[in-house]
C-alpha cells in the first residue's frame, strides 16, 4: 500500500472509532454500570496538570458514573525505551498518590502494578502469534523509536503494542464492554488491541473469549505547557500536582512570554502567552478570551500573577489530601497490595479461558 493509501485507511480507522465512540458515551449515559474501563500509566515520572485534565479527570468521571474501573500503573514498560528503573519505586507510590488525590478512590477502582500479575504476562505468547512484525513496526510508537533511535530496536520496544494489549484484554472477557480512554494519537493502540481479539476468537474456541475494547477518544484539549509546547515532563515545562505553591508561582513567573503589554487569545502567533491563558481557562472554568480582556494592558506580568492564583487555588484541595497520603506510605503501599490481589484474580480467570480456548487444559 502507498503512502496515500494508507493514510486514507488511517483516516477511515479513526472515523470508524470516532463514530463508535460516540455511541458508546450514549450508551453510558444510560446504563454506565453495563460498561468497564480500563486504562493506565507509565511510571517515569510525576504527574503533572497537563495529566489531571488530558485523562485523569475523565477516569474520575467515568468511575463516579458507575463504571467497574481499574488503572494499570505500566512499570515493566519503563524499560522498553529506558535502560535504568533507579526511581521506580517512587514513582509508582508518588502515582498511586496523585491519583487517589484527584479522586480516584480505591473501593471504586482497581490499582494495580503490571509486573505483580504473572498471568497478565502469560497472555504475550498466545498474542504475539496473532500479529505480524509488519503490523508491530506501523505502529507510531514502534515506528517514530525506530526513526529517532540510532540503534536497533529490542524486542521489547517492537512487541509494547502487545504488552498494551494484555494490560487491556485481561480485563475484557468477562463478555462486558470494555471503554478505553484515549486521545487520537493512542488510537493505534486500541485498534491492535480489537485486532488480537478479533483473531484470538475467530482461531480459538467455539465461544468468543474477547469482548473487542472501545476506544473513547477524549474531547480534552492538547494541554500546552508553560513554553507553547506540548505539556511534557521531558520539557520541563509542565505544573507537577506535587508542587508547593511557592514551587508554582516561580515557575509560571519564569515562564517565556513576550513584550506586547495588551493580552490577546492567539495561540498561532502568540503561543507562550495563549498557553498561560489556557492554564487559566482550565483551572477556572473560564474562557481565554474573557481573561483576555480583564487583564487588557496589563502586560505578561499581571498575566502570570493571575495564572499563579488560579493554578493553586485549583490544586489545594489535590495538595492537601496528598499531604495526607504522603504521611502513610504504608497505607498506599497496602492499596497496591489489595488492588493487584483483585487484578490477580480477574488475570487468573482470563487465562484458565484462554487455556480452555486453546485446548490447554490438560487435568
Amino acid at each position: 500500500m502507498n503512502e496515500e493509501g494508507r493514510e486514507e485507511e488511517v483516516q477511515a480507522t479513526f472515523l470508524a472509532a470516532q463514530e463508535r465512540s460516540r455511541q458508546t458515551k450514549e450508551k453510558i449515559e444510560k446504563s454506565p454500570s453495563s460498561f468497564k474501563m480500563i486504562t493506565g500509566d507509565r511510571p517515569t515520572g510525576r504527574l503533572h496538570l497537563g495529566h489531571f485534565f488530558g485523562s485523569i479527570k475523565s477516569r474520575v468521571e467515568l468511575q463516579n458514573k458507575g463504571l467497574k474501573c481499574a488503572i494499570v500503573i505500566a512499570d515493566y514498560q519503563v524499560i522498553t525505551d529506558r535502560d535504568t528503573t533507579a526511581h521506580i519505586e517512587d514513582n509508582v507510590l508518588e502515582m498511586v498518590i496523585d491519583y487517589m488525590a484527584c479522586g480516584i478512590d480505591p473501593e471504586k477502582t482497581i490499582i494495580f502494578t503490571h509486573s505483580y500479575i504473572p498471568e497478565i504476562n502469560q497472555l504475550m505468547l498466545p498474542f504475539m502469534s496473532l500479529v505480524s512484525e509488519a503490523e508491530l513496526l506501523r505502529n507510531p510508537t514502534v515506528h517514530a523509536e525506530m526513526l529517532a533511535s540510532n540503534h536497533s530496536l529490542t524486542a521489547l520496544l517492537l512487541t509494547y503494542p502487545v504488552h498494551q494489549s494484555c494490560d487491556i484484554l485481561f480485563y475484557s472477557a468477562d463478555g462486558m464492554p470494555t471503554v478505553v480512554p484515549v486521545g487520537k494519537d493512542n488510537l493505534p493502540h486500541i485498534q491492535i488491541a480489537r485486532t488480537i481479539a478479533k483473531r484470538f476468537n475467530s482461531r480459538f474456541g467455539t465461544e468468543p473469549t474477547f469482548s473487542s475494547p472501545i476506544a473513547l477518544l477524549s474531547d480534552a484539549p492538547e494541554i500546552p505547557g508553560l513554553d507553547g509546547r506540548k505539556m511534557s515532563k521531558s520539557y520541563k515545562n509542565s505544573i507537577m500536582l506535587c508542587s508547593t505553591e511557592e514551587e508554582t508561582r516561580e515557575l509560571i513567573k519564569k515562564s517565556p512570554s513576550d513584550s506586547e503589554r495588551k493580552i490577546t487569545f492567539d495561540p498561532e502567533k502568540r503561543p507562550q502567552i495563549s498557553a498561560l491563558l489556557t492554564t487559566a481557562a482550565l483551572t477556572t472554568g473560564r474562557s481565554e478570551k474573557e481573561i483576555a480582556e480583564d487583564i487588557g494592558s496589563g502586560g505578561a506580568g499581571a498575566l502570570k500573577s493571575y495564572v499563579a492564583e488560579s493554578v493553586n487555588a485549583f490544586l489545594a484541595p489535590v495538595r492537601e489530601r496528598r499531604k495526607e497520603l504522603e504521611q502513610n506510605k504504608d497505607k498506599v503501599r497496602e492499596i497496591l497490595r489489595a488492588g493487584n490481589e483483585k487484578a490477580e484474580k480477574i488475570a487468573a480467570s482470563t487465562l484458565q479461558k484462554v487455556r480452555q480456548a486453546m485446548n490447554m487444559i490438560y487435568y
